[in-house]
């Protein structure tokens, strides 16, 4: 699907044209430059990478630099492809936020906030097995059991347990956009988007 590489600013809310208080992410959408053009004779698909954010010179390897250079632009921090787009472009190009139209649906992927090593409750929301009195100190947020002794004398793959949670390309589908500031390419989108303030998100259509 077509879409631009944008950044998390935050989240705030809005209110309606009936005064109901919406929450919802800020995203700096764009500009992105065209820095190199997929076609069905020489790569077998068609699609569009996009470079957005600007990155020093001196932090770019060599190849990188010839690459942008091509493109007639600075090195850029994050590079993307995307396919489905209607309009043709051609290298160094630059697309802004007014790709997109107040009122239609995009989707948003980032990589989640990492939490770390977790228990289960926190993880997999567990309720905690058993009470608080009754001779028990310790088992409030403990898993339970695994798994038999005699049989499957094993614990099954997948079994939910703790440990690292968070840090996973999550995908937010189907968010409003709500506004679109042309003059600061700012997106204006319904709800929340996966990732910690100034995360790359990828915006979709």
């Amino acid at each position: 699907m077509s879409g631009l590489i944008g950044k998390k600013i935050g989240m705030t809310s809005i209110y309606d044209e009936n005064g109901k208080n919406i929450p919802c992410t800020v995203i700096l959408a764009g500009p992105c430059v065209v820095t190199q053009v997929r076609t069905e004779e020489v790569d077998g698909y068609a699609a569009i990478q996009l470079g957005f954010d600007d990155k020093k010179e001196k932090s770019t390897p060599k190849a990188l630099q010839g690459h942008f250079k091509k493109a007639g632009t600075a090195p850029k921090r994050k590079v993307v492809e995307f396919k489905g787009f209607e309009e043709e472009y051609k290298l160094g190009d630059v697309l802004t936020v007014e790709h997109f139209t107040e009122g239609e649906f995009v989707d948003v992927s980032a990589t989640s906030k990492g939490k770390g090593f977790q228990g289960v409750v926190k993880r997999h929301g567990f309720a905690g097995v058993g009470q608080a009195t009754h001779g028990q100190h310790n088992r409030l947020r403990a898993p339970g059991s695994i798994g038999a002794a005699s049989y499957p004398a094993r614990v099954f793959k997948g079994m939910r347990m703790a440990g690292r949670m968070g840090g996973d390309t999550i995908k937010v589908q189907n968010l409003r956009v709500l506004k679109v500031v042309a003059d600061k390419n700012l997106l204006v989108v319904k709800g929340c988007v996966p990732g910690h303030k100034n995360a790359y998100v990828i915006i979709e259509k």
